[in-house]
This record gives C-alpha cells, sequence and structure tokens, in this order.
C-alpha cells in the first residue's frame, strides 16, 4: 500500500533553513508526480510545490526564490530545502500523490519559524 513518511521538520529562527524529506513505498515512485502542502494555524491546506516525474517545477508564489523541490528516484525520496525562513511559513507540511485515482498523504511533520 502507498505510504508516505515525512521528516526534517522543527524550529527554526526567522531566516533559517530546513530541509524536508518524504520517504514514499508501496508504489513506483518515478512514475508519479509529488507535491508538498501545507496547513498553517487557522488557514486551509495549500500546494506549496510540485515536481513532475520528468522534473517540471511549480511552486506558490510565496515561496518562490526560497524553497527548492526535488526528487531522488533511486532513493523513492522527494526533498523541499527550505531557505530565508519567515513566521508565515509556519504549518504541518504534507507530502502528496495521486495514485489509482485517489490523493495519499503523509502524516505532515511541523515546521515552526519564530525567534
Amino acid at each position: 500500500q502507498v505510504q508516505l513518511v515525512e521528516s526534517g521538520g522543527g524550529l527554526v529562527q526567522p531566516g533559517g533553513s530546513l530541509r524536508l524529506s518524504c520517504a514514499a513505498s508501496g508504489f513506483t515512485f518515478r512514475s508519479y508526480g509529488m507535491s508538498w502542502y501545507r496547513q498553517g494555524p487557522g488557514k486551509e491546506r495549500e500546494l506549496v510545490a510540485s515536481i513532475t516525474t520528468d522534473g517540471r517545477i511549480n511552486y506558490a508564489d510565496s515561496v518562490k526564490g526560497r524553497f527548492t523541490i526535488s526528487r531522488d528516484n533511486a532513493k523513492n525520496t522527494m526533498y523541499l530545502q527550505m531557505n530565508t525562513l519567515k513566521p508565515e511559513d509556519t504549518a504541518v507540511y504534507y507530502c502528496n500523490t495521486f495514485v489509482g485515482f485517489r490523493h495519499y498523504w503523509g502524516q505532515g511533520t511541523q515546521v515552526t519559524v519564530s525567534s
């Protein structure tokens, strides 16, 4: 069965960096697009970044120039490098894929940006 496990979240000061990872299993990772979403306190879940099977990338305007999404098909893992973090980036970050006509989500990893 499809499993997505996020890691790498934590508490960081404004201007700092974090690297999130999403370890995938239960499906042919290289054959599916992958995405990062986030949900801040009192906010709707929103798309942060996505990457297709052939490496095409899309970012939310709020993170362009600061975040970088990537994938390693040999390791069945997706990453999100987050630089110049701001307090408004505070959220639970979720890994997502769409397999067999349904969405799958990880359990999420908390990112808190605060001084």
